[in-house]
């Protein structure tokens, strides 16, 4: 009877341990949750404001964010299949939108994997290392996937945001439509 309920014990604290974990495994790149390509718009009447991002950049300087340019905030990780997807569509609209402020947040990443994936595809905007800055959003649209992007309207609300990987329609859509506000 001991050996049953020892045996017994040692089942529920396995099953309580893997319900822990979600299922989720020890590689970095199968446990994140992709996006769908969803996009979200909210209401200039229904935002609220954005968090405050500032902080350490890639290449080693700081950065804060301010009030008063539509800015496209995108979370990231270099290990991440659809971030590197996405990255020359962002790099070609922050090229083309040269009046929309771009923005990276980095996540769950190794700064130095990021900053060379960054040097690679030469990217033209900054990049946080603190996501602690993704707990912010929490109240409005958080980043319930990588990537997430967001966009910031002129006046600091949250005003948009794709869960997954960016198209040009999509984000295109969203900034000009921020943007015409």
């Amino acid at each position: 009877m001991k050996r049953l309920q020892i045996t017994i014990g040692s089942i529920l604290v396995a099953i309580t341990l893997s319900a822990c974990s979600s299922g989720v495994s020890s590689n970095t790149e199968e446990s994140y949750v992709s996006g769908d390509g969803s996009v979200t718009f909210i209401n200039p009447a229904d935002r609220i404001d954005a968090p405050a991002m500032a902080g350490m950049t890639l290449t080693g300087t700081n950065y804060a964010y301010t009030i008063g340019r539509v800015t496209v905030v995108n979370v990231w990780a270099s290990w991440c299949s659809p971030c590197r997807s996405e990255i020359p569509t962002l790099i070609d609209l922050s090229k083309k939108y040269t009046q929309v402020t771009f923005l990276g947040v980095l996540t769950r990443d190794m700064p130095p994997a990021a900053e060379a994936f960054a040097r690679r595809f030469a990217i033209p905007y900054p990049t946080l290392i603190d996501d602690s800055i993704l707990l912010g959003f929490r109240d409005s649209l958080p980043a319930n996937a990588i990537p997430s992007t967001a966009v910031i309207d002129k006046n600091g609300k949250v005003a948009g945001r794709i869960l997954g990987e960016v198209t040009v329609a999509s984000l295109s859509k969203l900034i000009e439509r921020v943007s015409s506000e």
